[in-house]
């Protein structure tokens, strides 16, 4: 079972609870509700010495006796991870054993990223992605909502090349891809679904390169995948899609994407600047995929309150992130990234015996480390990204190269 209990102190006895033996409490999130042996109590004064800021956020205590067995949180979320830990155990071993414990997560961001851009993924895929994380207490959901294809030898034209939104909007009619875009309707069931079971949705809107979806809607803001940037009229057009989507995503954080732009560093500058503070100006906190280094050489001038993906270490590393003092997610691109069926970042799934001997939240690409839990970092998040847009294979095949590692990484995020 992953991930596991982090403090437990064995007592004498064992536990058979009668079949779905959940107090009342069960019901209202979510769970199995039948009165019985299992008892839910959420308590919001419950502190944990040991855990500090992570059990105040989704922390869970565990009493086990031969007559019953309780779980504690200050949280409904915590309440969530608890009762999901004692399920677990029973569907394994049919008993709980006695004892006294705690649990609360080693990282505040414990994710997965799905490219919906470049590849369509049913909403029914995405509701059960939901529910698998919740299962594993992986807690954030990142949807990359719009992206492209590459050009034949990255020279040719872009005529054909494959390009996704996938957000429906009478405000913008035409933008929403024709092969499947998500209405408000399906969105709120992300959201529904996402919080009956733990987990917060990160939505992304990406620019201004992997732009094509917006450049082929207005032709005028830019040349193929890359907004021209020195058109103020492109600025205020992204600003108007984060203003008509930002009320359907109930969620703190927001990504405006900002990676891989290969124009006008200064212009780069100015509009990362610029959406960061839309973004907090609509209510959410931003995020952002790290770029500083390869567009303007360090980080000097731009806006520091911005959670960054560290993704590439040549696009800026989190040794630099400490030292520019961001905050920041290992998303790296060499360890926790899966392109289906390309030639390049594990297109057959993650390597399942590095991660088990080898990775941990603070480890990244050619042996560069951060210290463990350093108060920057965030946490992590794998990755699927849908480069092979010409390539035919199913949602089903790409969670088949997910699956076999998807606990691995849960427990290296929960357990630290």
């Amino acid at each position: 079972m992953r991930p596991a209990v982090r403090r437990w102190k064995p007592g004498a006895g064992v536990l058979r609870p009668r079949p779905g033996s959940l107090t009342p409490e069960g019901a209202r999130l979510g769970l199995p509700a039948l009165p019985g042996d299992i008892t839910l109590l959420l308590d919001p004064e419950l502190v944990d010495a040991e855990g500090g800021e992570r059990f105040a956020q989704e922390g869970f205590l565990l009493s086990v006796g031969e007559d019953g067995a309780t779980v504690s949180a200050p949280t409904p979320r915590g309440l969530r991870h608890g009762a999901r830990t004692l399920l677990q155990h029973l569907d394994r071993h049919g008993e709980l054993p006695a004892g006294e414990g705690a649990d609360w997560p080693g990282y505040e961001v414990r994710g997965f990223m799905l490219d919906v851009g470049r590849r369509f993924f049913t909403p029914g895929f995405v509701r059960d992605l939901i529910v698998r994380m919740g299962e594993l207490k992986l807690n954030e959901l990142q949807l990359h909502l719009n992206d492209n294809g590459f050009r034949k030898d990255r020279t040719g034209p872009w005529d054909g090349v494959q390009a996704g939104f996938r957000l429906v909007s009478e405000r913008f009619p035409g933008l929403a891809s024709a092969d499947g875009a998500y209405t408000r309707a399906e969105w709120d069931s992300f959201e529904d679904l996402a919080a009956e079971h733990g987990v917060t949705l990160i939505p992304e809107i990406d620019g201004p390169a992997h732009s094509l979806a917006f450049t082929r809607y207005r032709p005028q803001l830019g040349t193929g995948d890359h907004l021209d940037l020195s058109r103020p009229e492109t600025t205020a057009f992204m600003k108007e899609v984060f203003d008509e989507f930002v009320p359907w995503f109930r969620g703190p954080e927001l990504h405006f994407g900002a990676d891989e732009y290969l124009s006008s560093p200064e212009l780069f500058r100015d509009y990362f600047n610029a959406m960061a503070a839309h973004v907090r100006s609509l209510g959410k906190h931003p995020r952002a995929w790290g770029s500083f280094t390869r567009m303007t050489g360090d980080a000097e001038g731009y806006d520091r309150d911005v959670t960054i993906n560290t993704w590439s270490t040549a696009w800026y590393d989190p040794l630099s992130a400490v030292r520019d003092g961001y905050r920041f997610v290992n998303t790296d691109d060499c360890l926790l990234y899966i392109v289906p069926f390309a030639d390049y970042y594990h297109p057959t799934g993650l390597d399942a015996d590095f991660l088990e001997r080898e990775w941990e939240p603070h480890v990244f690409a050619e042996g560069m480390t951060v210290e463990p839990k350093h108060p920057l970092l965030r946490g992590a998040m794998s990755a699927v990204w849908n480069d092979r847009t010409e390539a035919d294979y199913t949602e089903q095949e790409v969670w088949r190269l997910v699956e076999p590692t998807f606990d691995i990484l849960a427990g290296k995020m929960w357990n630290a």
